[in-house]
């Protein structure tokens, strides 16, 4: 039943029993490339307090049961190079289920997350983040889905060879005729399509070419916040007929207006103020407009410099969901929010993720 004002001695027990039954699966986390600016790409001493905004201490008692590593390279890196640099992020995720194995355990679907939670491991998912990645080779595609990567987004800061992203000068007004046919690759893979970072044009051309959900791994509301990287009503209209999923981010940029005038200027001044309620308004905002179903989190740690007061790591989880409970989201309702949403995006598109990658596929080379 909704949690209501009049029984704030109830929240702590509510939010305690929704991760205990349903951890958070986040969209997206950084931590890969932090160590790789870092740390010299090491895995040691990770199960110690660190100055990231990630360490397995935080991990559980933010109550995160799976995450989305973010196998990200730079776009200015391109070609071999963006490959390579991709290729040494996947390597650290597996290095650092090796060398914590009581802590993670690679997952690739919505059954291997399951598994990894019952046996008290954070399940580690990947996501490759922006299509630089793949320097424009199919082949390099159905390689990384062999490698395990879940999600492809589409573009990162720069336009890529065929879509449009949400800040560079628009090439093709969303997605080519190519873009379309990797769209249609992605689905055939059982790679979802992650289109944070894209061009609105992008948004609807993908929803457009696609038959299976999409989702925005770490992305939240333009009509609170009108940074180009956030998702317009009208698309987050559509995510009900299309199935998926929006994970909404903490990066105050995408938060607060005031916060990204800010972050754009001198920084003479000290930042405003940006909170977990500033969070949970777009989570709700995203709740009214796409509906209850199609929404996540997708935190973006270690992504950015700073993050909403309350939510400075890992750890912070469940301060947000006691917010929420405060507004009088329900049990079921956070549960969904934490993780049941993403699961049935995962099991929609699993069928065919696990399927040989063999056959003949749909974009050649």
């Amino acid at each position: 039943m909704p949690i209501t004002d009049d029984s704030p001695s109830a929240i702590p027990a509510i939010v305690s029993e929704v991760l205990r039954s349903s951890p958070v699966i986040d969209g997206h986390n950084d931590w890969a490339w932090e160590c790789r600016e870092n740390r010299g790409y090491s895995v040691e001493g990770l199960s110690e307090p660190l100055f990231t905004d990630t360490d397995i201490p935080r991990l559980r008692a933010g109550g995160v049961g799976a995450q989305f590593w973010s196998v990200y390279i730079t776009d200015e890196l391109e070609g071999a190079a963006a490959v390579q640099g991709t290729l040494e992020q996947i390597d650290w995720v597996y290095r650092l289920i090796a060398r914590y194995p009581d802590a993670f355990a690679l997952a690739r679907t919505a059954d291997d997350i399951e598994t990894a939670v019952r046996s008290g491991r954070i399940a580690s998912l990947l996501g490759a983040e922006g299509a630089h990645a793949i320097n424009d080779s199919p082949a390099v595609l159905r390689m990384l889905a062999r490698l395990g990567v879940r999600y492809l987004t589409l573009t990162h800061v720069h336009n890529t060879e065929w879509a449009d992203s949400a800040t560079d000068e628009p090439r093709f007004g969303g997605l080519s005729e190519r873009g379309r046919d990797y769209v249609r690759e992605l689905n055939r893979l059982g790679i979802l399509v992650d289109l944070s970072h894209v061009s609105a044009a992008t948004m609807h051309d993908a929803l457009d070419a696609t038959a299976a959900p999409v989702i925005f791994s770490h992305s939240s509301c333009r009509a609170l916040a009108g940074h180009p990287r956030n998702v317009p009503d009208d698309v987050l209209a559509r995510l009900a007929a299309n199935g998926g999923v929006v994970m909404i981010t903490f990066v105050p940029q995408f938060l607060s207006e005031d916060f990204a005038e800010w972050a754009d200027g001198p920084r003479t001044a000290p930042p405003p103020r940006v909170t977990i309620a500033d969070v949970a308004d777009h989570i709700d905002h995203a709740r009214t407009v796409a509906g209850l179903e199609h929404v996540g989190l997708g935190g973006d740690f270690d992504g950015t410099d700073l993050f909403p007061e309350g939510l400075e790591g890992v750890d912070g989880y469940p301060a947000l969901l006691a917010e929420l409970a405060r507004r009088g989201w329900s049990a079921s309702e956070l549960a969904a929010l934490t993780g049941g949403n993403i699961l049935r995006v995962l099991r929609a598109t699993d069928g065919a993720f696990a399927a040989p990658h063999l056959g003949v596929p749909a974009l050649e080379l």
